[in-house]
């Protein structure tokens, strides 16, 4: 049986507020209209299209206006008459400035259509660039969030990509120097060099030199931008092998992960970090790889700078390494959820730097985590 519509089902809050210029205008032609002579309240019709225009479109601003002339109208016919001077120059002023408030709701229109189209295309930058990771790849359970600093992008110069090889998963998590739209073109030539070279090079040193060198041959073209030196990504690779308990790690001056590991964490950081990819010239003795325990039920966290640089209302960071100890049982998907909102809290609901976070868990030989 299906149930009869309660209130909510045909009141809802943004009928209420329509009726609140309507409201205004009854209210105020009757009293004017019953008003001592030297008492004239028409001024304050001009009210009713201004609160329309706040919270309605287009055609409910123009209807509040031509309601809120009609009124004066009406006033003038039923006190002085309308030929009188004061209340002609009344109606004159109420068309002249209910029509400048029309236009103004129009041009806001304008730039709301342009605005939900900048977001699609936005929103399709980012399903093309940073394709979602998957729930499960291999032995490993993924999951992975992105929060853009500028409102109105759903991407930026953060980056992160996952691709299997024939023994293992290669991840990759980097950070553009700068931020928002303008770094981009950088983030699309890292994220498609990786895609194409992770499972063609068999060692993370051989990968980490194609993707510098593929970013240096960009940056150097005449249409590059940015010429060397001025452009470069820090960046995270891991190779983490199916067979084994052990993750592989090249640190291109990206923050170092953290593991964790029977309520434990640990921050993996490499002795002898490499410069950021695109300036792989500093870096004369190649790339080092690290080797770290990761076991069964162990959890890897990457992320971007924007996390770990998250400000309070006091000036102070977000305690990343603190705050993580809390959710440690959790699984990839619920850790980040929690972390994402602790985050946010901690920022205040908004972030200065564009942020991304990869969690990581390997799971027991049976395929699930621990206590699972």
């Amino acid at each position: 049986m299906r149930s009869s519509p309660g209130p909510q089902g045909w009141w809802r809050p943004g009928r209420a507020l329509q009726v609140i210029p309507l409201a205004l205008i009854v209210a105020i032609t009757v009293v004017d209209i019953l008003a001592p002579p030297e008492i004239h309240l028409g001024p304050l019709l001009i009210v009713a299209p201004a609160l329309a225009a706040s919270f309605g479109g287009v055609l409910a601003t123009t209807v509040a206006a031509l309601l809120a002339v009609g009124a004066q109208v009406l006033i003038g016919l039923l006190r002085d008459g309308l030929t009188t001077a004061n209340h002609l120059a009344q109606v004159a002023a109420l068309i002249g400035v209910s029509a400048f408030i029309v236009l103004l709701r129009v041009l806001r229109a304008r730039h709301e259509r342009e605005l939900h189209q900048v977001r699609s295309v936005s929103e399709a930058a980012q399903r093309v660039l940073l394709r979602p990771l998957p729930d499960r790849i291999g032995p490993l359970r993924l999951a992975s969030v992105y929060l853009a600093a500028e409102a109105e992008a759903q991407i930026g110069g953060d980056l992160y990509a996952v691709a299997r090889t024939p023994t293992g998963t290669r991840l990759l998590v980097g950070d553009v120097r700068g931020k928002g739209l303008a770094s981009l073109g950088d983030a699309a030539l890292l994220l498609g060099a990786f895609r194409a070279a992770a499972h063609l090079h068999s060692t993370l040193p051989e990968l980490a030199t194609y993707l510098d060198g593929s970013l240096r041959w960009d940056l150097a073209q005449p249409a590059g931008g940015e010429g060397p030196g001025e452009s470069f990504i820090t960046a995270v690779i891991l190779d983490i092998p199916d067979d084994g308990a052990e993750v592989r790690m090249v640190d291109c001056g990206h923050p170092p992960p953290l593991l964790l590991h029977r309520g434990t964490v640990t921050t993996l950081a490499a002795p002898w970090p490499a410069p950021p990819l695109g300036l792989g010239d500093l870096a004369p003795d190649g790339y080092r790889v690290e080797v770290f325990p990761f076991g069964p039920g162990d959890r890897l966290l990457m992320y971007t700078d924007g996390v770990i640089e998250a400000r309070d209302a006091g000036r102070n960071f977000y305690p990343l390494d603190e705050r993580i100890g809390r959710w440690t049982g959790e699984h990839p998907a619920a850790l980040l959820a929690q972390l994402r909102r602790d985050l946010l809290a901690h920022a205040g609901g908004h972030l200065g730097d564009d942020a991304a976070l990869v969690a990581v868990e390997r799971l027991g030989t049976d395929g699930a985590g621990p206590g699972r």
